[in-house]
């Protein structure tokens, strides 16, 4: 399989599998959505919701595939998206933590971009 079909069926299942157990527990009630968009390979899980007159939407998670590589834009999960990336196989040369800025990268195991 070509790494990238690979990659994006991998960010698809973790992301699906994390909206699927938020949405499990009893207490959620905020309404989750999922986006992927394979032509420009970004990937979203985030929540929108009501509060009285307020409107909140929270990303939880965004990922995007660039130049090969999983770059992860932004990640709020208790765990860490990278760790579940690394458990399936996608070696740390492939994930870039994007949330850093360049020179933070440089002190991580990750790849700088």
């Amino acid at each position: 399989m070509d790494k990238i079909v690979k990659y994006r069926e991998l960010i698809k299942n973790i992301l699906t599998e994390y909206d699927q157990l938020v949405n499990q527990s009893p207490d959620h009630q905020s309404e989750t959505c999922l986006v992927f968009d394979e032509n420009h390979d970004h990937y979203l899980w985030l929540t929108v919701d009501w509060q009285e007159d307020k409107r909140l939407k929270s990303t939880h998670v965004h990922i995007r595939i660039k130049n090969n590589k999983i770059y992860i834009e932004e990640d709020w999960t208790e765990e860490g998206i990278a760790n579940e990336l690394l458990r399936e196989g996608v070696p740390k040369e492939d994930i870039v933590l994007a949330f850093y800025d360049p020179e933070t990268r440089k002190h991580t195991d990750f790849a700088i971009a």
